[in-house]
C-alpha cells in the first residue's frame, strides 16, 4: 500500500468511527461567532475573561503601552521579531512583560515563549535527567506529555486527582532520587480542580519538586487572577508555574514562572525557546496590557454594574448557570457527558440548530467512551444569552 492509499485509508476509518477532524473557517463577534452566514453564540472559546466582548477590544494598545512604560521602550516594527530571543528577537517588549509578571509573582523569575505548548513541551527535557523520576497526573495536557516522551528520565503517571496513589509512587522512589510532581490546577477537560493542598503536603513530607500548568486558572481565579495556587495561598510552594496568555487575556504566548537560577537554565537548554522565532511586540504589548490591568486590579467589568470585576461576573455566572441548568460547575468548564463519539456530536448539532456553537470532545482526546461537549462560560456573557443552552440541557437529560 503506498502513502496516499495508506492516508486515504485511515482518514476513511476517522470518519466511520466519527473522529475525523476539520477546520471550520470563523468569524469572531464578541461573545458570538459566525459561520457560514450564521450567528452563533461562542461556547467553545478559552476567552474566559470575555476580553473580545469587552471595552478593551477597542484599545489602542500602542498608546496604552507608551502611557505605561515610556515611547522610548516600544519597537518601531510593532508586527513582528524576525529571529529568536537569543538572537535579536528579545525585544524590550519582553522586557516589559517579563517585569510585570515578576511584580505579580514576587521574588520569582519569569521566561515568556510562543505558546503554553511550547513551554510545556520543553520544560522536562531541559530539567530532567536519566535517573531521575516524574510523576505526572494520567489527565495532563498533551504538551507536557510530549515533553516527557523526551526526557531521559523515568516517568510513570498516576490515577487522576489520587493522592494516595501518588504517595505509594513516592514510597517507590529510591533514596536521594529527584522527583519531579506534574499536575494541572484547573484540568482543560473535566474543569476540575486538583487537590493541591493535599499534593503540597506530600512535597512536604517527601521532598519532590512540583510543576504546575495554571494555563486554565491564570486570569481568572485568586488574587489579582494569579490562579489557583495563589487562591490557596500555595504559589510559593510551585516550584515550576506554567501560566498562558492565549485563553483568559486573550493574546498569545505563555510563561514560565520559577527561581531565577532555573531561569537562566532555561534560557541556555529549552529547545522551544532557543529554536523559536520571538513573539512580535503587538503580541507581547497586549500581554503587558492585560496583565498591568490584571496586577493593579483594574480589570474591571464595566458593563455589568454593581460587579468588582470581571474574575467577579464570571463566579457570579458559574453559580447561577449551576443553579439553573442543575449541573455542577467547579469552574467555568463544564462537561456535559455523551459517552459516544456519536452521541456528543448529535448533541453539538443540537446545539447549532439553538444557535449554540458546541464543540464535540472525542476519543483520542479523551478516554474511550467518555465523549463530551466541553462548555466554556466566560465574563462577557450573562444568563440570559445561555437560555437556549438552558433549554437544550432540559432536552438531552
Amino acid at each position: 500500500m503506498n502513502l496516499t492509499e495508506r492516508i486515504e485509508t485511515a482518514l476513511g476509518e476517522l470518519e466511520a468511527a466519527g473522529n475525523l477532524r476539520t477546520l471550520r473557517t470563523v468569524v469572531p463577534e464578541g461573545i458570538y461567532l459566525r459561520h457560514e452566514g450564521k450567528r452563533y453564540l461562542n461556547l467553545s472559546s478559552n476567552d474566559y475573561l470575555g476580553l473580545s466582548a469587552s471595552a478593551y477590544a477597542g484599545v489602542d494598545v500602542h498608546s496604552y503601552a507608551a502611557r505605561t512604560w515610556g515611547q522610548e521602550r516600544l519597537s518601531a516594527f510593532a508586527h513582528g521579531n524576525p529571529a529568536s530571543r537569543l538572537m535579536t528577537g528579545n525585544s524590550a517588549e519582553y522586557d516589559i512583560v517579563e517585569e510585570e509578571l515578576e511584580q505579580l509573582f514576587p521574588d520569582r523569575a519569569a521566561l515568556v515563549l510562543g505558546c503554553g505548548f511550547m513551554a510545556n513541551s520543553g520544560l522536562m527535557p531541559a530539567l530532567a535527567e536519566k535517573g531521575d523520576l516524574i510523576l505526572a497526573d494520567k489527565l495532563v495536557h498533551a504538551s507536557i506529555i510530549e515533553g516527557l516522551q523526551h526526557t531521559n528520565a523515568a516517568f510513570r503517571r498516576f490515577p487522576h486527582n489520587d493522592v494516595a496513589a501518588l504517595e505509594q509512587q513516592l514510597q517507590r522512589a529510591e533514596a536521594g532520587q529527584t522527583v519531579w510532581v506534574i499536575i494541572e490546577s484547573l484540568y482543560s477537560m473535566d474543569g476540575d480542580l486538583a487537590p493541591l493542598a493535599e499534593i503540597v503536603e506530600l512535597k512536604k513530607k517527601y521532598g519532590f519538586y512540583l510543576y504546575v500548568d495554571e494555563a486554565h486558572s491564570f486570569g481568572v481565579r485568586g488574587p489579582q487572577g494569579k490562579g489557583y495556587a495563589a487562591e490557596l495561598g500555595l504559589e510559593r510552594e510551585v516550584d515550576l508555574m506554567v501560566v498562558t496568555f492565549g485563553k483568559a487575556l486573550a493574546g498569545a504566548g505563555a510563561a514560565v514562572i520559577c527561581s531565577p537560577l532555573l531561569r537562566r537554565w532555561l534560557i541556555n537548554r529549552m529547545r522551544p525557546l532557543i529554536f523559536s522565532t520571538a513573539l512580535p511586540p503587538v503580541t507581547l504589548l497586549w500581554d503587558a496590557l492585560v496583565l498591568h490591568e490584571m496586577r493593579t486590579e483594574s480589570l474591571k467589568g464595566d458593563l455589568y454594574p454593581g460587579t468588582d470585576s470581571l474574575r467577579a461576573h464570571l463566579a457570579e455566572l458559574i453559580q447561577e448557570f449551576s443553579e439553573a441548568s442543575g449541573i455542577p460547575a467547579a469552574s467555568h468548564i463544564i462537561p456535559i457527558p455523551c459517552g459516544s463519539n456519536e452521541r456528543a456530536l448529535a448533541v453539538a448539532e443540537a446545539g447549532r440548530e439553538r444557535e449554540l456553537w458546541l464543540t464535540a470532545i472525542r476519543h483520542p482526546t479523551v478516554p474511550q467512551g467518555t465523549a463530551r461537549i466541553r462548555l466554556s462560560l466566560n465574563a462577557g456573557m450573562t444568563l440570559r444569552d445561555l437560555s437556549p443552552l438552558l433549554d437544550l440541557c432540559k432536552k438531552i437529560g
